[in-house]
């Protein structure tokens, strides 16, 4: 007799296929004629200066701006809601219990995206480019955080911090560099390790460069007063590819603790 598929697996292999399809969407990326035509046009430095300013926001948040951030959100009701929603899965098993996680964790990073895209357009009509990084990376951070608590994991640590820059890089990355980190990443899902022990500032500077990478063209438009407008947008893309890659890798972190009661 085939053996029947419980709701767990069924979710499993959803999630499963979701990150090949994600693996695969991204083998590859594809400079826009935009950012070809900005190419000639951004100062030689300014990618230093992205650099500098990306690993200053995150020692910024890391050190000073968790308590802050933790303000925007009530982190005990978070982390009640759940262990209520854990609760129902262990009680009933089924597929609507274990899509609540996801469902909550992506509506509070959509909310933040919202955010970021509505601050990024209008720093961009006034042409404040750089200022608005620290307001970038702590939305960016908030986002993850959230996404987080909904799935039942803290992020004090120095390690889960090192897990969240992680998170960062594989939703900037692309092809073999993805499939790299993406593997690191999952390794520290199951086995709670690191294949090597990088300090948390080797972390934050490497992390800074994906960054500085990405928005190197955007940034440059952002500093154009009404014409940065454009570039402020991109600020809400980036933020979407974090949230969407950081919930992702997350859900299977909580899969990865059910498995033994499922």
């Amino acid at each position: 007799m085939r053996k029947k598929i419980t709701p767990f697996q069924k979710e499993w292999d959803k999630l499963v296929k979701h990150e090949a399809v994600y693996l695969q969407k991204h083998k590859e990326k594809t400079d826009s004629r935009l950012n070809q035509l900005l190419g000639k046009k951004v100062p030689a430095n300014l990618q230093n200066t992205l650099d500098s300013a990306f690993s200053k926001a995150f020692y910024l948040i890391f050190e000073k701006g968790t308590r802050i951030i933790e303000k925007t959100y009530k982190r005990e009701d978070l982390e009640k809601t759940y262990q209520i929603n854990e609760f129902a899965v262990q009680i009933r098993g089924n597929r609507k219990s274990l899509k609540e996680f996801s469902k909550r964790a992506m509506g509070a990073g959509n909310v933040n995206l919202l955010i970021s895209g509505v601050s990024g357009v209008g720093l961009g009509v006034l042409g404040i480019g750089l200022p608005d990084i620290v307001l970038f990376t702590g939305l960016m951070i908030k986002s993850i955080y959230e996404i987080a608590l909904n799935y039942g994991f803290d992020y004090q640590e120095e390690k889960e911090k090192r897990f969240i820059l992680l998170l960062i890089q594989g939703a900037l990355s692309y092809g073999n560099e993805l499939e790299r980190i993406n593997i690191e990443v999952n390794h520290y899902i199951k086995n709670g390790s690191y294949y090597k022990d990088v300090d948390i500032e080797s972390c934050i500077k490497e992390t800074a460069g994906y960054l500085s990478r990405e928005l190197l063209y955007m940034k440059f438009l952002q500093g154009i007063p009404i014409v940065g407008a454009a570039g402020g947008v991109q600020d809400a893309i980036y933020m979407r590819q974090v949230v969407k890659y950081a919930e992702m890798k997350y859900r299977r972190r909580f899969y990865e603790t059910l498995l033994p009661i499922v």
